[in-house]
């Protein structure tokens, strides 16, 4: 469903400090992400992955344990086509389990929709979400 108001619009990426830079970019290269570029060096250092659609994350060196003054985010979620199968390779790829994956049906409006999830934490405690509608 495209946006009427602002043409074009769509999800790009999500910004993710990492307190271990080296262990969050084997992570989420044991993913299956790609690395797309890479600029600056040091504690300044940046690389952006696709997860494969053309959504992006942006991990950025650095993180340390502080919340950014820009706030926080709750979790990210990457729509796949199994949702088990992405739980049990990201357990692999060293997160940490947070919710089992199960399919919830919700109360939604105008229809009603179940949706098959499950949660992992990565390197930095950030949620990841493995979503898929069924």
């Amino acid at each position: 469903m495209a946006n009427d108001i602002i043409k074009g619009m769509g999800f790009h990426h999500i910004g993710l400090k990492a307190a271990d830079f080296q262990k969050s970019i084997k992570f989420y290269t044991d993913l299956g992400m790609k690395e797309i570029v890479r600029w600056g060096e040091g504690e300044k250092e940046i690389v952006m992955f696709d997860l494969g659609d053309g959504g992006r994350i942006e991990l950025f060196a650095n993180g340390g344990d502080e919340f950014s003054e820009n706030g926080k985010f709750v979790h990210f979620a990457m729509k796949v086509d199994d949702v088990e199968k992405a739980y049990e390779i990201a357990l692999a790829a060293g997160a940490t389990p947070h919710i089992a994956p199960k399919v919830v049906p919700l109360d939604s409006k105008p229809e009603k929709i179940s949706i098959n999830i499950a949660f992992v934490k990565g390197p930095d405690g950030e949620q990841l979400e493995f979503f898929k509608e069924v």
